[in-house]
């Protein structure tokens, strides 16, 4: 892959837009965008990849598979891994309907790329086939203004099951099976939509620091997630659970009390940091002596719609390990599953009544330099244009402190930016 050309002074929304709408083009395609957040440890403003130079689709072996693909890549990869790779990590059975196509674990390396560095003026094109990608960025058209609304969703629990599901699984933490479960109930619609458009409608009513837009084939992922699994940097891997929310407010005054009581909330603070210490433990498998750190515990962090308590987890890589061990023992990351891990994903096979699929898993890339970045697929929409399926997710920790009227409450929250959607016009300027 060949660098084509620079683009000076790029400007972020026109990329997204541009990237989008060059997804129409191609049976696989992806979009990671930061969205211009602040992020200490983000190495890219946006990346963008389109067609398949070569790729693995697995849905056995995914692990070993992906460090075989690494080795003969070395290079640019995207795709993802879907929470069903739990079942081959442990003696787990997802039993429920599979309803969209994506398989265990896919990555591809790109035909052609746009890469723009964080803290750089200019952004970059790369390709193996330069004139396929002069012509078809020759026949873009962007669209212009357009109005879009989000289709009328059903729930697959009622209010009540959902109150009953939760104060069973509180009963479990009583018992003492579990300290803490990350529960999700799901809404679909049957509709036809434009995926396209559903993106950067979303993105622009939340952007988020890990929004992801996902094509493969007839298959999408619609994803503004705020959290990341995990990164490396060099021989550093950071992971940044996130576990609390809160509504934000318009008056300022107001949202920053809100955003001090999120900080010092006991029932918050206690999700928290048992996933801090579940990532802890999840890291140290694969860590060098003593170089697991929380480097951040309960920060607090804004985005549109909500506040959220994040912290950060740190570790250095050990010689013995490679970075796909990294990932392995780290999988399914624990803000999505609860501790302990395997217990808690027992339970939510259980109780949750439709396949998480992608959701709870993470779509992101590895770079040349060897390191990666991998988001938490959360806030997030799956639709299959195939069958015409719109499926959305969403979810909170159980604790035994958890109150199930305020976790159904959370859940509505966490959507709001779906399910306050009314006929708009999509900003263009």
């Amino acid at each position: 892959m060949k660098k084509i050309k620079e683009i000076s002074s790029p400007d972020h929304e026109h990329l997204s837009r541009l990237s989008v709408e060059l997804s129409r083009t191609f049976d696989q395609a992806i979009l990671l965008n930061s969205n211009s957040y602040e992020d200490r440890y983000g190495k890219y403003e946006l990346l963008s990849a389109f067609g398949v130079q070569r790729k693995i689709e697995v849905n056995s072996g995914s692990f070993a598979a992906l460090e075989a693909f690494r080795k003969e890549t070395k290079g640019w990869c995207f795709g993802h891994l879907s929470y069903e790779l739990k079942d081959e990590l442990e003696e787990l059975i997802s039993s429920h309907e599979k309803r969209f196509g994506f398989p265990a674990l896919s990555f591809f390396e790109p035909k052609h790329l746009l890469v723009w560095k964080r803290g750089e003026a200019h952004a970059a094109w790369y390709s193996w086939e330069e004139e396929e990608l002069e012509s078809k960025l020759n026949e873009l058209i962007l669209p212009k203004e357009k109005s879009f609304s989000f289709p009328a969703f059903e729930a697959s629990l009622s209010r009540e099951e959902y109150l009953q599901r939760v104060n069973a699984l509180k009963d479990e933490i009583k018992y003492g099976n579990i300290y803490e479960v990350n529960f999700c109930q799901n809404f679909s619609s049957h509709s036809s939509l434009d995926p396209y458009a559903a993106y950067r409608y979303l993105n622009q009513r939340s952007s988020m620091p890990f929004s992801a837009f996902y094509k493969l084939k007839e298959n999408y992922l619609i994803c503004a997630s705020p959290e990341r699994f995990m990164a490396k940097r060099g021989e550093q891997l950071i992971c940044q659970p996130i576990k609390g929310t809160a509504r934000r407010a318009i008056e300022p005054a107001e949202d920053e009390a809100i955003k001090i009581a999120l900080k010092n909330d006991l029932k918050e603070q206690t999700e928290n940091v048992m996933i801090v210490d579940l990532m802890r433990n999840d890291l140290s498998r694969t860590a060098s002596r003593n170089s697991v750190k929380v480097e951040e515990l309960f920060g607090v962090y804004t985005f549109p719609q909500v506040h959220q308590l994040i912290s950060t987890v740190s570790s250095k890589l050990s010689e013995q390990y490679s970075a796909i061990d990294a990932i392995r023992y780290a999988f399914p990351m624990g803000s999505m599953t609860g501790a302990p891990k395997i217990k808690a994903m027992e339970l939510i096979e259980k109780w949750e009544d439709t396949r998480r699929e992608l959701y709870s898993g993470s779509v992101g890339y590895f770079d040349p330099d060897g390191d990666f970045d991998l988001n938490v697929v959360i806030r997030s929409l799956l639709y299959s244009a195939e069958k015409q399926l719109l499926s959305l997710t969403v979810g909170g920790a159980i604790t035994d402190l958890a109150k199930a009227e305020n976790e159904y409450d959370e859940c509505l929250l966490k959507a709001k930016a779906i399910f306050d959607s009314k006929e708009a016009h999509l900003n263009e300027s």
